[in-house]
């Protein structure tokens, strides 16, 4: 039995799964309360909520970083301000009695969709999540990339213009700062407080979602807006292919579901920034196919490898 733990900043989904099944026999999921004090007290609870009778062989935790999936550390985790430097993989350890295994929360989709999703039958992969920030997860040679620290793979951070805007994690240029739903909804502000004509509203609120929508009636703010996202994408994604050679390339999160306004530029930019184009042959690019429980069946996945 494996209890797989998906933290995050809103809620703390927790599932108990048998062997060789992807299918919880009991879960829940508690708000994370992240600015209040006692998230881990709230953690443990839940995780005793669906503990099984059966003997459990480990817990997976799929979790926001950066932290050190060697032991088990959450670093300076945002969306949990209490938690800096912050045990949590020993802590569960030493109250429920059973190894932990931390990883990514964006490692732990990519490590489930290669393991169940849309990755399975390849060796070796390249997973990003484009929301409010991006993530990735990596897979080469049916191993999946941690790196000397443990904090491989942080795709989002891929510098693509040094002179760029600022991201998320203060510096600037970052991938995430361009084609992110946050960038996109602060680049539409932004030329709206500079006076350019559009069907939108400044708003601290917009969403990428409603970017799209007015992109779709044809506003030209908004189609500009999805241009520059996925021009920048296109670039970092040749540089991906460039270090990693994929033969699968898979997109989740919320942005990734506006379909051709991100994804026509991405190709082309794709086309004209990749090294070469043998790159490109026979490589599948799709989008996740796990949704909501990516993160979960990861942690399960990643307690089912190394507990084995």
């Amino acid at each position: 039995m494996i209890v797989a733990i998906d933290i995050g900043g809103t809620h703390i989904r927790v599932a108990a799964y048998e062997p060789d099944s992807t299918k919880p026999i009991a879960q829940t999921r508690v708000p994370s309360l992240a600015n209040q004090p006692g998230v881990f007290d709230r953690l443990s609870q839940a995780v005793e909520s669906v503990w099984p009778r059966q003997k459990v062989d480990a817990i997976g935790i799929a979790s926001p970083g950066p932290l050190d999936p060697y032991t088990g550390t959450i670093l300076d985790t945002p969306n949990i301000e209490e938690w800096v430097n912050f045990p949590v993989g020993p802590k569960l350890s030493e109250r429920f009695g059973v190894p932990v295994f931390l990883d990514n929360d964006a490692n732990m989709a990519g490590l489930a969709e290669w393991q169940f999703g849309a990755g399975k039958g390849h060796h070796n992969l390249v997973y990003l999540t484009i929301s409010t920030g991006i993530g990735g997860g990596v897979i080469c040679h049916d191993q999946l990339l941690q790196g000397s620290h443990g904090m491989g793979a942080e795709l989002g951070h891929m510098i693509v213009d040094p002179d760029g805007p600022p991201c998320g994690c203060g510096h600037k240029g970052h991938i995430e700062s361009f084609s992110s739903g946050t960038a996109i909804a602060r680049y539409v502000n932004d030329q709206l407080k500079a006076g350019q004509k559009s069907t939108l509203q400044t708003d601290p609120g917009l969403s990428a979602r409603q970017i799209a929508d007015a992109a779709l009636n044809r506003d030209a703010l908004a189609i500009s807006a999805f241009e520059r996202a996925g021009h920048y994408l296109g670039m970092a994604v040749a540089n991906y292919l460039a270090i990693f050679d994929p033969s699968i390339l898979i997109f989740g999160g919320g942005v990734s579901q506006v379909g051709d306004l991100l994804f026509k530029p991405f190709e082309a930019s794709l086309r004209e920034h990749i090294f070469h184009l043998h790159y490109l042959d026979n490589l599948v690019i799709t989008k996740a196919a796990l949704g909501d429980d990516a993160g979960l069946l990861g942690a399960l996945a990643l307690a089912r490898m190394r507990a084995a």
